[in-house]
């Protein structure tokens, strides 16, 4: 009788032959894949992606239930092994400094396109009246934030009275200015509080390795957030607005070549690179339109860049509320188009004076829902100009946000490489080192928990 292993293949049997193994797909593969059935589910199958709707809003409430203890025990590390209050101060006043430089040229830009192109021309206020239920809603958060948000409103709003209580809300801001003075008391303790500082090192790694599990279910929250979209609105509502998306994108284009990119020319970040770098937060970013769903990632993609761990841990979730490029180049370009609609002729002193409102009402509100559309709301009221014409731009909202939202995304990680540059902190071997990686597609045969055990820079000093 023939021996039983005589029988079994060389390559094991239930196996296939090496040569024969299926190729593992990278997170930024399995996201595009996720992409491209979303589109062809929504389209031809409507009734089961609006069924799967609900596994996009799973997927995010995964990110937010991972964004306030990735933030604490990140940003109060940094601080804590920085011990150098004044050195965090002055990156504080850099930070903003550049923040506003950054989102006033982003307005700038919305106005000018907007005034070349008209996209609210020939267009009719009518063709909202399917929104108008939603509208009472963003309605109605507009009317708690724009009665008052002023300066004192905002810096009230960023201190929190719970930090518990912000945790729970989400509230990024204030989130960030708890660690903040946690991380400058730590540092002040010294020995004392080493122990703490030991123990959020250990959270920081933990949520990290969290966050690599929670990615693995980027690809289905894609898909669903994709497909239903497609399936509420239709693809045919891609053509009706074709103009004002047409000017949405090329303002952002525009914005990404003169501003982003000369940026990181001038501090010597290749920008390709670091695209290269972050193209899977910068998917998840546009592909769900949410800047939560791509924070996370984010935050570990750029440090494996060279930015140090505390300077991530401020500058990134700060922009979040202060550098929301995108953002806010889409408001002043909708703000011109709601006026376009109703056949309102704005000048030249009108466009300027909503420029002015748009760079302090736009900060600082991050944790509102919609939070674009509500603040378009707020200025639509204090101009005078028709509200029905954010019921328009609903029906296409998500195609908008998409941009809008991968926009930030570039526009916060460029701002970590400017503020670690500015403060001579970068890590150019670390960032060649990243990117030879990933040029290589060596991280390509890497697992999700092999990508995560590479090495980090070790925690600096902001």
């Amino acid at each position: 009788m023939m021996n039983q292993a005589t029988l079994m293949p060389q390559a094991g049997f239930g196996k296939l032959p090496s040569q024969f193994k299926l190729p593992k797909l990278t997170l930024t593969n399995q996201v595009l894949l996720g992409l491209v059935l979303g589109i062809l589910v929504g389209w031809l199958i409507p009734d089961l992606a609006l069924a799967a709707k609900p596994m996009a809003s799973l997927f995010l409430r995964m990110i937010k239930m991972l964004i306030a203890p990735l933030l604490f025990a990140t940003l109060v590390v940094g601080i804590a092994h920085g011990g150098d209050h004044k050195k965090l101060g002055r990156m504080g006043l850099k930070t903003i400094l550049y923040f506003e430089i950054a989102t006033t040229l982003a307005l700038i830009i919305g106005l000018v396109v907007a005034n070349v192109f008209e996209p609210g021309t020939g267009m009719s206020l009518d063709s909202g009246a399917g929104h108008m239920t939603e509208l009472s809603e963003i309605q109605a958060n507009a009317s708690k934030i724009s009665t008052d948000h002023s300066f004192w409103t905002t810096l009230l709003h960023a201190f929190p009275t719970s930090v518990v209580d912000a945790m729970a809300r989400g509230d990024i801001l204030q989130v960030v200015i708890f660690s903040v003075f946690f991380g400058i008391s730590l540092a002040a303790a010294g020995d004392k509080g080493k122990p703490i500082v030991n123990v959020l090192e250990s959270l920081s790694e933990v949520m990290f390795k969290f966050t690599g599990y929670v990615m693995a279910f980027a690809p289905f929250g894609v898909f669903a957030a994709i497909s239903a979209t497609i399936a509420a609105n239709g693809l045919g509502v891609l053509w009706i607005y074709a103009k004002l998306i047409f000017s949405l994108y090329f303002a952002l284009a525009i914005f990404l070549v003169t501003v982003l990119i000369a940026v990181c020319a001038l501090i010597r970040i290749p920008f390709l690179k670091m695209m290269a770098a972050i193209k899977e937060p910068f998917l998840l970013a546009f592909t769900t339109a949410s800047s939560e769903a791509a924070l996370p990632k984010a935050m570990e993609v750029m440090e494996r860049f060279g930015v140090p761990k505390g300077i991530v841990g401020f500058v990134m979730p700060t922009g979040y509320s202060f550098n929301l490029d995108g953002s806010t180049l889409y408001l002043s370009l909708a703000t011109l188009f709601v006026a376009q609609m109703a056949g309102i002729e704005l000048s030249i002193q009108q466009q300027i004076l909503i420029l002015l409102t748009l760079m302090l009402t736009s900060k600082g509100i991050a944790a509102v829902p919609r939070v674009s559309l509500v603040v378009l709301t707020g200025t639509l009221v204090a101009f005078g100009l028709p509200v029905e014409g954010v019921a328009v731009i609903l029906g296409i909202d998500h195609f908008l946000d998409m941009g809008r939202t991968s926009v930030n995304l570039i526009g916060n990680c460029v701002a970590t490489t400017v503020i670690a540059r500015w403060e001579g902190v970068f890590d150019d071997e670390k960032m060649n080192n990243f990117t030879a990686l990933i040029a290589t597609d060596a991280e390509a045969t890497l697992t999700n928990e092999e990508v995560s055990a590479l090495p980090l820079t070790a925690p600096a000093a902001v």
